[in-house]
């Protein structure tokens, strides 16, 4: 993982203390989870490719999931070469890259405004989709950048 801040041996020893402290210790609700961290991590992977469908916030259910049902698979998500500086960034710093930022709130105002102009046609409704688009821009702004 290409990460300025910390070499690869630290995020790992940081990443399994993580897990240790947060596994579940049940054995059907980790499997659960480990399969819902894989279902969410290859709708991440699929949002690579579909601009509709969100990248970052699939690759982050997938390392809540991960951390706590398998300290394997959760250093693997953050050590990874292409998901591991999101995840990192996220996780370890709470910090999202600037162009994630742009790329967030342009899709979510996009993907908002066509509903509200194109498919809405309830004014309330449209009143209070602009209201979520705000809120959620202004949310996904609040955090700190790279």
């Amino acid at each position: 993982m290409n990460n300025d801040s910390k070499p690869r041996e630290a995020v790992i020893n940081e990443a399994r203390e993580l897990a240790k402290k947060s596994r579940i210790s049940n054995p059907l609700i980790r499997a659960f989870l480990i399969l819902i961290g894989f279902t969410s991590l290859a709708l991440g992977i699929v949002g690579v490719f579909l601009p509709v469908l969100p990248t970052t916030p699939f690759l982050l259910l997938t390392a809540a999931c991960f951390l706590r049902s398998s300290e394997k698979f959760y250093i693997w998500i953050l050590t990874n070469k292409w998901f591991g500086p999101y995840v990192y960034k996220w996780r370890i710093e709470k910090k999202i890259p600037l162009p994630i930022k742009i790329y967030a709130i342009s899709l979510l105002t996009l993907t908002l405004g066509s509903t509200i102009i194109f498919f809405i046609n309830f004014f309330p409704a449209k009143i209070i989709l602009t209201l979520i688009g705000f809120c959620v821009s202004y949310y996904i702004a609040s955090f700190p950048s790279k």
